[in-house]
């Protein structure tokens, strides 16, 4: 299935919705106003919360937690590293490896060893705006979280990872 995910650039409290290939809305995905650190939540059009997302604070690393109807499905944490992006999963979806290339715009996110989703962002528009392309057969919602906390950590505007 392929998703475009685009944030808008002042949008107040990260709201956003992630359109499918076709520009329908799939997933609504609202962030927490006046939250210490990171705070989303992706939910279905009926507005039944999917995953949850949050930032774990006063890391020297950026670090975030990843819920599915309260149970942790996975932590993810960005490893100290230089030129090119790399992040720790411990997830009981599986195992998992995102790497990206120096500017972090363009990723493949592993499973097991093999693909199964590909993102890339776009490089000269207003907002941040990632094209993503997910196996059927994975959990949309979770691989959806996977791509947003990369979002967090590498180009959130509002600089609560550092």
């Amino acid at each position: 299935m392929q998703y475009k995910i685009r944030q808008k650039i002042f949008s107040f409290g990260d709201n956003f919705t992630i359109k499918d290939n076709q520009d329908q809305d799939r997933y609504i995905v609202r962030g927490k106003v006046f939250a210490i650190g990171d705070k989303l939540k992706i939910e279905d059009l009926q507005g039944h919360e999917l995953m949850y997302i949050e930032q774990k604070v006063f890391r020297f690393l950026p670090e975030y937690s990843i819920y599915s109807s309260g149970q942790h499905l996975a932590t993810v944490k960005k490893e100290l590293t230089f030129l090119k992006p790399r992040f720790n999963i411990k997830s009981i979806m599986g195992n998992f490896q995102i790497s990206g290339d120096f500017f972090g715009h363009d990723f493949q996110i592993l499973k097991n060893n093999h693909p199964v989703a590909s993102v890339n962002k776009k490089w000269l528009s207003f907002s941040d705006t990632y094209m993503v392309e997910i196996n059927d057969n994975e959990d949309q919602a979770f691989m959806l979280a996977l791509v947003i906390v990369i979002d967090q950590v590498l180009h959130d505007n509002n600089q609560n990872n550092n």
